[in-house]
This record gives structure tokens, sequence and C-alpha cells, in this order.
């Protein structure tokens, strides 16, 4: 039996969404309780790329609760999701620069 070289994995950009609780200089909206973040990360696979963006926002002085991974770009189209170009232009800078791109912020209030 031959041991064949493992083949390089090549970075990839990774769908997620994070969301944060409160913490003190988070920036969020005055009378929020947290926000959901929508970001793409690259990685070699989608642990990494969780992470990194972890890891950033925690030094933005976010609070990071949950992250939810949507796949790669090749994944959601194979799921169906409709991509449009502003999305895909912002994926492709997260990977050019290998980085953690933030797209979206919708804060959370409480209706109480």
């Amino acid at each position: 039996m031959t041991d064949r070289p493992k083949k390089p994995k090549r970075q990839q950009v990774y769908t997620l969404l994070v969301e944060v609780g409160r913490h003190p200089n988070d920036g969020l909206p005055e009378g929020s309780t947290g926000a959901a973040l929508m970001c793409y990360a690259s990685g070699v696979d989608e642990a990494e790329a969780v992470r990194e963006t972890v890891a950033i926002l925690k030094q933005a002085d976010l609070a990071p609760l949950d992250v939810s991974g949507y796949g790669t770009l090749d994944e959601r189209l194979a799921d169906g999701h409709d991509i449009s170009d502003e999305e895909r232009a912002l994926m492709g800078r997260a990977l050019e620069e290998n980085a953690v791109i933030v797209a979206q912020m919708t804060p959370f209030y409480d209706d109480a």
C-alpha cells in the first residue's frame, strides 16, 4: 500500500452568521441586546473560518455567542441559494485578502 502525498488544502470562503451579545465598547446601537452579523471568512475548512471569525470579533470587543455556517459559494449554489453579484464580490475580497468581511449587521432589541 502506497501512501500518496496529501493534496494541499486551498483557501475557500465560508458564509457565517454570528450572533453576538453585548460587551463594553462593542459599538452596537444603544438599547440593542446584541446583533446578528453576516460574515464571509476565508479558511482551509469551515472550522478554521469560524475560529478566525470569532477571534477577530473578540478583538473588536464583540461577544460572539453562536455561529451558524452556510458553506462555501459552491455549496450554497448547490443548495439553491440566490447569490448576488455584491455578495460574490465580498466573498472574492475575503479570499483575496485572506480576511473576515462583516457584510451586514442586524441589531436585536427587546420588545418588552
